[in-house]
């Protein structure tokens, strides 16, 4: 925990908050209610919501450019809002918590499941913990810009930061969602349900070296079986894998689609979800080949 700490309040991350929020995360995988992160929009008619605005952008600009300003929206609003409105205010997050802070432990909002609180029992002590450590980062951060100026410590700290944030969000994003992937309710979601609609996503065509998978000890590629246990260490994450891999290979998800490709197809087609049969699907109805 010593070592964690310290490097996720250098990233300005509350260890403890996060540490529960993740573990959350991981317990609800794909969770319309209780999911934790990159919970979509339920669409409740086509006149509202997310689905609503796409298609006024669409009817403004014309199809082909309505949908390039609806995914540069969208790559905006995930990449550099995404992950400071999460920590914050609990942005995507499930809506049986109402709004969340990693930083304040109480809900901000009245939570419609109150046993679900994201942070129970010794977890709200653990949540103050973690600001004290944030709170050392940002005042430290203030005096190296008081001693050497704004702009030093714009290219040496808050630049790489809003990079590394913009990276969290966008491969977390395509670990669990794409097009086809669906939500399930808590009458047909499970932990293994949620583990086997996590994506595996290969690096190697944005980074054919290797080193990105390397430096991520295989996150991207398998994070399938990160979600089935993520005790596994990373050296043994490929055998996992490849177990998966032979018991289930009409359930196990892996999208060889280049990261660059994957993400504009996400950022144009995961707009809101509508319930079919016991799931929820994004609807992408009339624009699946703008996609």
């Amino acid at each position: 925990d010593a070592v964690g700490y310290i490097i996720h309040s250098i990233m300005l991350v509350p260890y403890f908050s996060w540490q529960r929020s993740h573990a959350v995360h991981h317990q609800y995988t794909n969770h319309m209610e209780l999911g934790e992160t990159h919970v979509p929009e339920p669409m409740e008619s086509e006149e509202d919501g997310s689905f609503a605005l796409r298609a006024k952008i669409l009817n403004l600009f014309g199809e082909d450019k309505g949908m390039k300003v609806w995914g540069g929206l969208q790559a905006f609003l995930h990449l550099v809002i995404g992950w400071p409105a999460y920590l914050l205010i609990g942005a995507t997050g499930g809506s049986a918590r109402g709004l969340t802070n990693h930083f304040y432990p109480e809900p901000l909002t009245t939570p419609d499941q109150p046993k679900k609180e994201l942070f129970p029992g010794n977890w709200k002590a653990k949540v103050y913990q973690s600001d004290i450590g944030i709170a050392a980062t940002v005042a430290s951060v203030g005096v190296w810009a008081l001693c050497n100026g704004l702009p030093e410590v714009m290219a040496l700290y808050g630049g790489p930061l809003i990079v590394i944030n913009a990276w969290l969000v966008l491969y977390t994003w395509l670990q669990h969602t794409d097009v086809d992937v669906p939500h399930f309710t808590d009458e047909d979601h499970t932990y293994v349900k949620g583990a086997l609609h996590t994506i595996d996503r290969p690096y190697d065509k944005l980074d054919p070296w290797g080193a990105i998978d390397f430096l991520h000890h295989q996150i991207g590629t398998t994070h399938v079986a990160h979600h089935f246990d993520s005790s596994i260490p990373h050296y043994k994450a490929q055998a996992a894998t490849d177990a998966i891999k032979e018991g289930f290979p009409e359930l196990y998800l892996y999208d060889p689609t280049p990261v660059p490709e994957a993400f504009w197809r996400v950022c144009k087609g995961c707009a809101s979800v509508e319930k079919r049969g016991d799931m929820y699907i994004w609807n992408n109805k009339g624009m699946e080949g703008k996609l």
